[in-house]
């Protein structure tokens, strides 16, 4: 009979009540420690029946919102004050966080295409394969906390999926207007499979995410949407008494509807060279018009590659980074809903 449970084991229990800090143990044998095994912080807040909230923050190493705010989650959310159980893990891909790097410095595997991992994998995917086995399955809903990390720049937004499932899609369209951030997102990825989102949604779950600022580096709005998502799904999926509080509450503009039609919103280099950017996060544009330019330093004669916006729209998306090469993501348009 071949065996399916995971290698990684926990050290706390999920079903008890109270508020409870431990961590993952994956397997590690290396040069250093030839019985060693890699510790992932998570912690469990439960307080009776009721539904189930997983939170993460870390599944790519070089955005920091996440991780921080969930470390602040975990120091002031007690018991007493919800009804169910929150199950936090701050930093997903634990290596990658603490390198400051996207992916793990230990096995190179992009943690978000590592779902639903495998149970005698590499570091990485023995993380997948615990979190899509045992957590995910305990979950009514999942909130991943991302960024634009060291290469991309988003104006935050909290986004949810246009799924086949309609009744799935409609539920997280509610979540995620729910979470009170700037934009409400109905997105489209370039590539879904192996991530942490649709391992949640092919479960049937409520799947919730972010993209908030980048640059390698936070700021007091970005991580304080982040705080204010948390707080808000807690509130929408029954877990706090209040109602979530929007944004209007907060003394700020409404959160703005918007979507990805298809994958014309996204602009992408083919050439390598010096990204110039022509349009500014958050302005409009029109088809045709000119997001940005790649220059060419070794033929400085020749007139630079000009990448228009193929919709219109606005811009909420772009490359952080100056040094391009073909494939790379240039720039993000998305309309009002």
């Amino acid at each position: 009979m071949a065996i399916t449970e995971p290698k990684v084991s926990c050290s706390i229990e999920f079903d008890s009540a109270g508020k409870h800090h431990g961590y993952l143990s994956v397997p590690h044998s290396r040069n250093d420690s030839g019985w060693g095994a890699l510790h992932v912080p998570i912690s469990v807040i439960g307080n009776g029946e009721g539904p189930t909230l997983g939170v993460s923050g870390g599944n790519h190493g070089d955005e920091d919102e996440g991780p921080i705010a969930l470390m602040k989650l975990i120091q002031r959310l007690q018991p007493a004050d919800i009804q169910g159980r929150v199950i936090v893990i701050p930093c997903l891909n634990y290596p990658a966080v603490m390198s400051g790097d996207r992916v793990s410095p230990i096995d190179g595997v992009n943690m978000n295409r590592a779902f639903p991992g495998r149970r005698d994998g590499s570091v990485s995917e023995m993380i997948a394969h615990f979190v899509y086995s045992k957590i995910i399955p305990l979950c009514d809903g999942w909130l991943d906390i991302h960024s634009g990390g060291k290469t991309m720049m988003f104006s935050p937004f909290v986004a949810y999926h246009r799924l086949e499932d309609r009744e799935l899609t409609e539920k997280a369209r509610l979540a995620a207007t729910a979470a009170g951030g700037p934009i409400s997102l109905e997105l489209v990825e370039l590539d879904s499979d192996g991530m942490l989102d649709t391992a949640v949604e092919n479960a049937g779950k409520i799947f919730v995410g972010t993209e908030l600022g980048g640059g390698g580096t936070t700021s007091t709005e970005t991580v304080a949407v982040a705080e204010d998502t948390v707080m808000n799904l807690l509130a929408h999926f029954g877990l706090t008494e209040n109602p979530p509080i929007t944004r209007e509450a907060r003394g700020l503009a409404p959160t703005r509807h918007m979507h990805m039609p298809d994958p014309d919103c996204f602009t992408i280099s083919e050439d390598a060279g010096l990204w110039e950017a022509l349009t500014d996060l958050d302005a409009p544009v029109s088809k045709g018009q000119a997001l940005g330019q790649i220059h060419f330093p070794q033929q400085p004669q020749t007139d630079p590659v000009v990448y228009t916006s193929r919709i219109d729209g606005t811009l909420i998306g772009r490359s952080h980074k100056v040094l391009v090469s073909p494939g790379d993501f240039l720039g993000l348009v998305a309309l009002d809903l």
